[in-house]
């Protein structure tokens, strides 16, 4: 066994804590398109959660074109695909990150989940159960863009958070993403976080006629949860293959997502709390399999 998952293992056993009332949060964040900086926020905006004291587990769900490992700099050797074929437990995947965050990689061989054996699928129930308390939240990084397969892990979420930039381009494709999911889950719940703007005040225009629009044509609230600086460190920090927020914890970018991460978890938290990891997951591969 590596060094790596033998410290993982020992943090799990370490810090796991029971299943407190309100369980594991789902929470899945999606842009209407790509360049967005949408996965670059999710790692980030995990990484806040957790240094505000939140037990998070990032799952790059973004199927075939994941890249939250290469963002950390960190290989990884197993993904979902590995569990759900059997040849690795739920623990085995999670692999260790920066900044002691735990992150499953997406991966490819997908096409393979639509012919799981029964036994596959027990095995992947039994250790799904498993992560349900393990996590005060799990966040699913999807694919950009307006994808079936994005509108499905946000039905599956307590909540979810659309990422935007002050582009009217980026603007339209978030407002259709959001137009595409309300009207097949009209329960759905939104946050919306404004990336690379310059300066706050734009960030807060840009939200507050995206809500009113939403709220006008598509009966959805768009609550503003924040918006993040144009910072070069940002570009920086991509090229070293560090988050942003670990290796520039003073640029103005890192203190405006941890500003985010904290009004998250001041805003009461919205959605279904009778939802579990397992149940998101069952719903997952049924949609799949019915394709």
């Amino acid at each position: 066994m590596s060094d790596q998952a033998q410290a993982l293992r020992n943090m799990i056993l370490q810090q796991n804590k029971p299943p407190s009332n309100k369980g594991t949060r789902i929470l899945t964040v999606a842009s209407g398109k790509g360049g967005v900086g949408k996965s670059n926020f999710s790692l980030n905006f995990a990484l806040s959660l957790q240094k505000l004291g939140q037990k998070v587990l990032i799952f790059d769900a973004d199927i075939g074109m994941a890249n939250l490992d290469v963002l950390m700099g960190v290989p990884a050797p197993y993904s979902l695909y590995h569990l759900f074929q059997g040849q690795r437990s739920i623990h085995d995947i999670i692999q260790l990150g920066p900044g002691g965050l735990h992150f499953i990689a997406g991966g490819s061989g997908f096409r393979e989940l639509l012919h799981l054996t029964e036994e596959q699928l027990q095995h992947a129930d039994r250790e799904i159960g498993k992560v349900q308390g393990e996590y005060d939240l799990i966040l699913f990084d999807t694919g950009a863009g307006l994808s079936r397969e994005a509108e499905r892990f946000i039905r599956g979420s307590h909540e979810s958070i659309i990422v935007t930039t002050p582009e009217p381009t980026s603007i339209t494709d978030a407002y259709a993403l959001v137009k595409m999911v309300s009207h097949s889950h009209p329960d759905a719940k939104f946050k919306l976080i404004v990336n690379r703007v310059l300066d706050q005040r734009e960030g807060r225009q840009t939200a507050e006629k995206m809500d009113l629009a939403a709220q006008r044509f598509l009966n959805v609230q768009l609550p503003y949860a924040g918006a993040i600086m144009d910072d070069p460190h940002v570009g920086k920090a991509v090229r070293r293959q560090t988050p942003f927020s670990l290796a520039y914890p003073d640029c103005q970018a890192s203190r405006d997502i941890l500003a985010a991460a904290r009004s998250y978890l001041e805003i009461p938290q919205v959605g279904d709390s009778t939802r579990t990891v397992k149940g998101f997951f069952h719903q997952w591969l049924n949609r799949k399999r019915n394709l």
